[in-house]
């Protein structure tokens, strides 16, 4: 290349990064030289020598600005377009090796110093395994190692040892500091990755993909390749998993999965498919995800017995099932043209903030930044630049599945049959339900095309409404669902793809009330379903917090309020149909409610302090601690539950903030506290969040909102009620730095552990219970708080004891009952009668909010999650829990 042509492009990409990329143009002023030597040499060049500079003794530093060196030359090469965007991905991709590889040999070598770093391996998947990388990726690891040759500590286990040094991986790699981070670490397509190590045992990782593993499971190992760590095992991994992957024969099964995964990703974020501002150009219809997925199904049905066919990389394939004739070379021509391009806008996207994103702007004015850091006049420039191609794209993926649609009749009496065939009691009522929705009278069904989707999901809608307990009540629900949306159309898309998706909508319309109002009121809820790991226990509460916080720095307070909510929202609603369906356990259900609740917390308490301390600065030695109680302390929500909190602030009251705005610390942080209150509470334009209740704060509501840790402390010690400290056995610091959580905890404790004269306990506690029977009554035999022999009766029996006894304090009331019963204080019998008792409240706040005796139609339902048979089997194992809880709550309060 022509030097002088090389000074004029990197200069004009330097002007361009200066106009609308702040993350570019923040390194550009901090690596200089990478700029200057970029003017002289090569990208490959430029980023060994920055590299080989940039080295240090502290491993997690020098990488965050390694990665700052390669992102900026990549950046700066690829704006300029001295280097090809195979270069800049691979570069991006070594730069992953590289990182994760001295991530694993420093974490070996912390727990085990002077030994040879081996006996773990990093399999890389997604892109980092095609080498296909981009500015933001995950890296999508699973870590494997060798229990036999693994370093590790005396007395320490090899299991152990692997997630101690996995952990600490995580930590040099994702962890943010002043100098940003290195990558995101995603590693859930381990085997079960709510169940298994974060490390596997190779021996294990064989055994499940030679057994066990799903049909998914087989594309993602297309690409991947042992990156990091002990290359060598994780070679020999991947070559004993091959007949996995690569089978000889494709039998019928196989291709109708394959198919299955097409439709599916067809029809994945249908709110993304259209081309324009918004539209998604890694999961939109003729996007970057239907070339790799068109690439790799050819790939599934023809390299089991065709080698040459399994090149990792999308663009290597493309050209290797042309060359081979298994795709037209004209369609892999025009396919990888595609794919360039994307990539290439996609690059652009994230360099404008160095966020993980795919979707062109919704707003006007940065759609236009993004296309003019790409040399483009403007976001119109821009989509028709993209049109002719996501055209192209789209008509080739949509003749992966050509097979004829199945209809369901026009004609009157034909219809009929179908529907009582399918198993509609009134076909007739039916019928008039489904000639309505065609007529199109309502504003979702008036265009053809909705039309068009209709037809070509009603075969799916009624084989899933004839398995409904009432077919008709189902279908008019639907018809009155649809009747409320501005437009249809996804949402038809979205059931004709995922017949499984059709089924759990019926079941929610036929037994879920309080999932169908938030359907009706956001029917984008559907949505959330589709990635497989819907129907699955939500993650730990760390991941899942930055699962919500992410791209937060890159957005406004009320930006972050709404999509909090959207993400709760998408979860809880995801939790409540995993009941309906019976693929969880409503008591792990609950774990997830509570795990959900404990994230929004975090994250909404982080956002709002950070927006109060910009207005009104800090309170020098002073921090917000917040305590959950009651269920969200215990760790175990229902989908109605309130999150009971107290606030306390630790530090000096009488301090000022040190902001424009000076706050004396008591003033503070009740303020603090009531905008933390109100960012988990207030309903935005995205929906409702929690009801917050603060009333078990010292002195209740005649008390201020915040108190102090110290005048907590006084007043637990010296002013509380006896059913304070029961609340304090269910007490959890959620919120706050480790050291405050920590010093609020020491105090818990200790209350907890005060001695009491059992006399007067007995009798408060008695005197409690009576309370609420006279004032709050059940209000029917079903109210499986309330009743005599319930949940209420069961926790004061716990309480009691624990307070009594000093023994069990955990706020988890299944870990304390299990001690309680260790220590032949309660019968063991009641932590399975606690756990049915907890099983049904879970259930019934879906099936039947107002705590009444499930509709007929929802019995059998709320039976199987709650473990039994049937309705009668689940009635009698209920009267047994009662007499059982009873029995113990009388022994336990002495009551004759």
């Amino acid at each position: 290349m022509d030097p002088r042509s090389r000074h004029e492009k990197l200069d004009d990409a330097l002007r361009r990064v200066g106009d609308h990329s702040p993350f570019l143009a923040g390194l550009v002023k901090r690596h200089p030289d990478i700029v200057q030597r970029l003017h002289a040499a090569g990208l490959s060049d430029t980023i060994a020598s920055g590299l080989d500079e940039a080295r240090g003794e502290d491993v997690g530093r020098m990488l965050r600005v390694q990665r700052q060196i390669v992102s900026l030359a990549t950046g700066l090469a690829d704006l300029a377009g001295i280097a090809s965007f195979e270069e800049v991905v691979s570069q991006l991709s070594a730069f992953a090796d590289h990182a994760l590889d001295l991530a694993i040999r420093s974490a070996i070598l912390e727990r085990a110093p002077g030994e040879e770093p081996r006996g773990m391996a990093a399999l890389a998947l997604g892109k980092h395994g095609s080498r296909e990388l981009n500015y933001s990726s995950d890296i999508d690891p699973i870590l494997i190692f060798d229990p036999g040759t693994l370093p590790h500590r005396t007395r320490e286990e090899p299991v152990e040892a692997a997630v101690r040094i996995t952990r600490r991986v995580l930590e040099l790699l994702q962890n943010r500091d002043a100098d940003g981070y290195v990558f995101r670490v995603d590693l859930r397509l381990r085997p079960s990755p709510e169940a298994s190590p974060l490390a596997l045992p190779i021996d294990a990782a064989l055994s499940y993909y030679e057994s066990a593993a799903l049909p998914w499971e087989r594309a993602a190992f297309i690409r991947a390749r042992a990156a990091a760590g002990d290359v060598a095992l994780g070679t020999e991994f991947l070559e004993a998993i091959r007949p996995f992957v690569w089978r000889r024969s494709l039998d019928f099964g196989a291709v109708q999965e394959i198919r299955q995964i097409s439709r599916r990703i067809r029809d994945h974020f249908a709110q993304s498919q259209m081309l324009g501002p918004g539209y998604d150009l890694k999961r939109g219809r003729g996007g970057i995800r239907e070339i790799e997925f068109f690439a790799q199904i050819h790939q599934l049905i023809h390299g089991g017995r065709e080698p040459a066919l399994r090149a990792p990389a999308t663009l290597d394939a493309l050209q290797a099932l042309g060359e081979a004739g298994r795709i037209d070379p004209q369609t892999a021509r025009d396919l990888a043209l595609a794919y360039r391009l994307y990539r290439t806008i996609e690059h652009r996207l994230q360099m404008v903030d160095d966020l993980q994103t795919h979707r062109l702007p919704k707003d006007a004015d940065a759609l236009t930044n993004v296309a003019r850091l790409h040399g483009l006049s403007d976001g119109d420039a821009l989509v028709d630049l993209l049109q002719p191609h996501v055209e192209r794209v789209g008509a080739v993926y949509d003749g992966l599945d050509g097979d004829a649609e199945e209809r369901m009749p026009m004609e009157a009496e034909k219809l009929e049959a179908a529907l009582a065939e399918a198993g509609f009691d009134d076909p007739a009522a039916a019928r008039l339900r489904i000639e309505t929705m065609r007529e199109g009278k309502s504003r979702s069904l008036r265009t053809g095309v909705a039309q068009q989707a209709l037809e070509a999901m009603l075969p799916t809608l009624v084989r899933a409404l004839g398995k409904a307990p009432a077919p008709q009540e189902a279908l008019s629900r639907f018809e009155d669902l649809v009747a409320g949306l501005p437009s249809a159309i996804n949402l038809f898309r979205l059931l004709q793809a995922r017949p499984a998706l059709a089924r759990a909508l019926i079941d929610v319309l036929s037994h879920a009330p309080t999932l169908s109002q938030a359907l009706g009121r956001r029917p984008a809820l559907l949505d959330g379903l589709i990635d497989a790991t819907a129907l699955e226990p939500p993650p730990s509460v760390e991941v899942l917090v930055a699962e919500l916080a992410h791209g937060e720095r890159s957005e406004n307070y009320e930006l972050l309020l709404d999509r909090v909510r959207q993400m709760v929202g998408e979860r809880r609603f995801a939790l409540g149909v995993q009941l309906i369906e019976a693929a969880s356990d409503p008591i792990e259900v609950g774990h997830g409610y509570a795990r959900v609740a404990e994230a929004a917390l975090d994250v909404l308490a982080r956002a709002t302090v950070a927006e109060f301390e910009a207005a009104h600065g800090k309170v020098p030695g002073g921090e917000l601690i917040v305590i959950a109680l009651g269920r969200l302390g215990g760790g175990a929500l229902t989908h109605a539950s309130d999150l009971d909190i107290v606030y306390l602030f630790s530090g000096d009251i009488m301090t000022e903030s040190d902001g424009a705005r000076p706050l004396g610390a008591t003033t503070y942080f009740n303020r603090l506290a009531q905008r933390v209150s109100a960012a988990l509470s207030v309903s935005t334009a995205a929906g409702p969040l929690y009801e917050v209740d603060t009333r078990l704060r010292p002195s209740g509501t005649q008390g201020p909102l915040a108190v102090s840790i110290e005048s907590f402390e006084r007043y637990q010690r010296e002013s509380a009620w006896t059913w304070e400290h029961m609340a304090l056995t269910r007490a959890r610091p959620l919120f706050g730095s480790p050291p405050a959580r920590g010093a609020v905890q020491r105090i818990i404790d200790d209350i907890l552990q005060q001695e009491r004269d059992d006399s007067s306990l007995t009798a408060d506690v008695v005197k409690m219970r009576g309370d609420i029977a006279r004032h709050k009554p059940p209000s029917s035999a079903f109210d499986v708080k309330l009743v005599e022999g319930g949940l209420v009766d069961c926790e004061f029996t716990v309480h009691l004891l624990q307070l009594r006894h000093r023994r069990g304090l955990s706020p988890r009331l299944r870990v304390a009952m299990r001690a309680l019963a260790e220590d032949g204080l309660i019968d063991p019998a009641l932590i399975g009668a606690h756990e049915l008792l907890t099983r049904l409240l879970v259930t019934q706040r879906l099936v039947s909010p107002a705590s009444a005796e499930p509709p007929p139609a929802s019995r059998d339902l709320v039976a199987r999650s709650c473990g039994e048979p049937d309705w009668p089997a689940l009635v009698k194992g209920y009267e047994s829990a009662k007499m059982l809880v009873r029995s113990e709550w009388i022994r336990a309060a002495g009551i004759a």
